[in-house]
């Protein structure tokens, strides 16, 4: 697999994985209807710099271990096709689930919150959320290579600050919003069964390209 496709492969399932919603769309969802739309697009920026913190620790933890026990590598390569697997899965499973309902209670007094505040809260939930540093562990392990090229490492950094960012951009616009908010929860269902179809898909390739290691 050639760099650029290895590149567009992991950014199409981060983004993938991003769009399915959860505890990151919860808190921007709520800052745009129950704040402000400059809330929610504070929390999409504490989004995007939160995924990326992740995603450098991984890549160098990854690097590290795997330069110290190469045997490793198709260890964790067919843990992370599994942890896809599994993923896929899970968003299928609860695709007909309503969108994460928002606590409204205490709207007023929410208000008064500044952006620094909106930021730092939204920062400290992407932060602590444990499946985020689990994700990227498993798309790193189980599709780059034990020699990737230095300049990788901070092009995947980039991407996932970008593609995180945007999104939840993109949902604090929309949230904000009536229409784009009633469209997107009639979507919900059939976009969540693409996204775990696509993700699917590409554990169960990995995982059968596994063999030849």
């Amino acid at each position: 697999m050639s760099t650029l496709i290895l590149l567009a492969t992991i950014a199409a399932v981060h983004l993938m994985a991003a769009i399915s919603p959860g505890p990151s769309f919860v808190v921007v969802a709520r800052n745009a209807v129950a704040l402000s739309r400059g809330d929610a697009l504070t929390a999409a920026l504490a989004m995007g710099i939160g995924a990326a913190f992740y995603a450098a620790v991984v890549l160098l933890g990854l690097k590290t271990l795997i330069d110290k026990v190469p045997a490793l590598f198709l260890i964790l390569r067919i843990a992370g096709a599994l942890f896809l697997v599994y993923l896929a899965i899970s968003i299928i499973r609860h695709a007909r689930a309503p969108l994460p309902q928002m606590d409204m209670r205490g709207q007023d007094a929410a208000r008064t919150r500044n952006l620094r505040r909106s930021f730092l809260f939204t920062l400290w939930t992407q932060l602590s959320n444990p499946k985020c540093i689990l994700f990227f562990a498993a798309i790193f392990a189980a599709l780059l290579p034990p020699d990737m090229p230095a300049w990788m490492a901070p092009a995947l950094v980039a991407i996932v600050f970008i593609q995180e960012s945007l999104w939840y951009a993109l949902v604090a616009i929309g949230l904000s919003m009536h229409g784009p908010r009633a469209l997107y929860a009639r979507a919900k269902t059939g976009l969540d069964c693409v996204i775990g179809a696509f993700i699917g898909f590409v554990g169960l390739k990995l995982l059968w390209d596994s063999r030849a290691i």
